[in-house]
C-alpha cells in the first residue's frame, strides 16, 4: 500500500527563525512556501478556523522537511518538555552528513544546543551527535566512516 515516504513535518513557533536554521545553517533548499486557511486545511488538520503557514525544504537526496507554523492555534507546550529524547511521538529527524566535526563547531558557534561532540558508534562505523533546532526539536546527525 505505501509506495514511499513523502515528507517529514515539523511544527515550529517562528517560521522565519526556523528557515534561518534549516536553510541557512544546515543548507537545505527552500522549494515552496504558502499560507493556508479555509475548509480544506481545517478538515485535513481537524482544527476549525485554523490559519497556518508552511515551508518545504529539500535535502540533497530529495527528502522534504516541511516546517509548519500555526498562526491561529500556536503550540502551548511547556518549554521544559521540549527536546526530551524519550517523549512520546516523533523522537527526532536524522540526517546523514559529511564533516560532522565542522557541523558541530558551526552549530556551537551559532549558539544552538548540541548534546555533545560527535561520538563514535560502538561498531566504529559512524560518528553521531544530537542537536536541537530553535524550537528544541531533536536532530540527529550521522557521518558514516569509510573503513
Amino acid at each position: 500500500m505505501i509506495r514511499s515516504a513523502r515528507h517529514t513535518g515539523l511544527v515550529v513557533r517562528d517560521l522565519e527563525r526556523s528557515l534561518a536554521f534549516y536553510r541557512d545553517a544546515l543548507g537545505l533548499s527552500l522549494t515552496a512556501r504558502a499560507a493556508e486557511s479555509g475548509p480544506f486545511i481545517e478538515a485535513v488538520v481537524g482544527i476549525p478556523g485554523v490559519r497556518l503557514e508552511w515551508a518545504k525544504l529539500r535535502t540533497p537526496d530529495g527528502h522534504i522537511i516541511e516546517l509548519l507554523q500555526y498562526h491561529s492555534h500556536p503550540e502551548d507546550g511547556v518549554d521544559g518538555d521540549i527536546g526530551r529524547a524519550n517523549r512520546l511521538g516523533c523522537s527526532h529527524v536524522a540526517f546523514t552528513v559529511d564533516e560532522i566535526g565542522r557541523l558541530h563547531s558551526e552549530l556551537v558557534r551559532l549558539g544552538f544546543r548540541v548534546n555533545s561532540a560527535p561520538q563514535a558508534s560502538p561498531d566504529g562505523r559512524c560518528r553521531v551527535m544530537y542537536a536541537h533546532d530553535p524550537d528544541g526539536i531533536i536532530l540527529e546527525f550521522v557521518e558514516e566512516i569509510n573503513r
